[in-house]
C-alpha cells in the first residue's frame, strides 16, 4: 500500500469530502491529510489530537464529525456544470499491429473483410465487459470503463478474440479525467496519456500506466514492471507496467 500513489485523481473527487487525521499519526504524517484536503475540491480538514492511525475506538470529536457530514449530504449538492462534462475513466486504446503491412499482404477486399470481423468482435468484448467504445480508428479502437479491472479484463479477451480472425493487437490503459465531448468523443490529457502507453507495447501485450496498477490493487491482476517513460506531449516521467498472465 506504501507504493500506491493516486494524487493525480484527487482533484476527480466530487462529493462532499471530510478528512479525519491525527496530528500525531504514528503511520501517516499530518502532511498526509493537508495534502488530501488541499487537492481534493471543497474538502473540509479535521485536525484530531492523538496518534492513532485506525479508529478502532472513534473520538467523541471524529463522532461529530462524521455526523456533521452526514447530516450536511442530505442536502441538495450544487455541481459545477462544467465538472459534469469530466469524469474520471479507465481509457483503453488498441490497434493492430504492423495494419499498413498486412493490408498490402492481404489484399483490399480480404483486410476490408477481417476489419469488419474486427470492429464487431471488439464491440461485443467491450460491451461484455461493461464498457463504451467511444471511436474506431480504423485500425483499432478507443473505449472506456468505469473500473480499471474491468478494462485489464477487456484488453486480455480482445487479445484472444482477434487473435483468434489472425489480427494480433497492442493494448494500453491509463486511468484519469476525460471530457466528454458533444458527439460522444473524448477529448483530455487521460486519453492522451493512454495512446501513449498503448505505443511502449508490444504485439499481444497490454501495457498500463502506474495509476492502473495502483487502482488494481488486490484485483489479482499481475502487473511486471515495465519502466520509466518519456510519453511525447506529457509532463515528467510515467512508470509502467506490462501486463502479465
Amino acid at each position: 500500500m506504501y507504493e500506491v500513489d493516486v494524487r493525480s485523481l484527487l482533484p476527480s473527487v466530487r462529493v462532499p469530502t471530510t478528512v479525519l487525521h491525527c496530528m500525531g499519526d504514528r503511520v501517516c504524517p499530518i502532511e498526509g491529510g493537508r495534502y488530501l484536503a488541499e487537492h481534493i475540491p471543497g474538502a473540509e480538514l479535521i485536525e484530531m489530537e492523538g496518534g492513532d492511525h485506525f479508529a478502532l475506538e472513534p473520538s467523541p470529536e471524529m463522532l461529530a464529525a462524521v455526523r456533521r457530514r452526514l447530516e450536511a449530504g442530505r442536502e441538495p449538492v450544487t455541481v459545477d456544470s462544467a465538472a459534469t462534462e469530466r469524469r474520471l475513466a479507465t481509457v483503453l486504446f488498441t490497434d493492430i499491429v504492423n495494419s499498413t503491412a498486412t493490408a498490402a499482404a492481404r489484399g483490399d477486399a480480404e483486410w476490408t473483410t477481417a476489419l469488419e470481423l474486427h470492429d464487431t468482435a471488439a464491440a461485443r468484448v467491450v460491451e461484455d465487459h461493461q464498457g463504451r467504445v467511444t471511436k474506431t480508428t480504423g485500425d483499432g479502437l478507443v473505449a472506456t470503463f468505469d473500473g480499471p479491472s474491468r478494462a485489464v479484463d477487456c484488453a486480455a479477451a480482445l487479445h484472444t478474440e482477434i487473435a483468434n480472425i489472425g489480427l494480433p493487437i497492442r493494448a494500453g490503459l491509463h486511468t484519469g479525467e476525460i471530457e466528454l465531448r458533444s458527439d460522444g468523443d473524448i477529448a483530455g490529457m487521460g486519453v492522451h496519456i493512454a495512446a501513449r502507453v498503448s505505443g511502449l507495447a508490444g504485439s499481444g501485450e497490454t501495457m498500463a500506466s502506474r495509476t492502473v496498477r495502483d487502482l488494481c490493487v488486490g484485483s489479482g491482476h499481475t502487473f511486471n514492471d515495465a519502466g520509466e517513460h518519456v510519453l511525447k506531449g506529457v509532463e515528467d516521467m510515467w512508470q509502467c507496467y506490462r501486463l502479465g498472465p
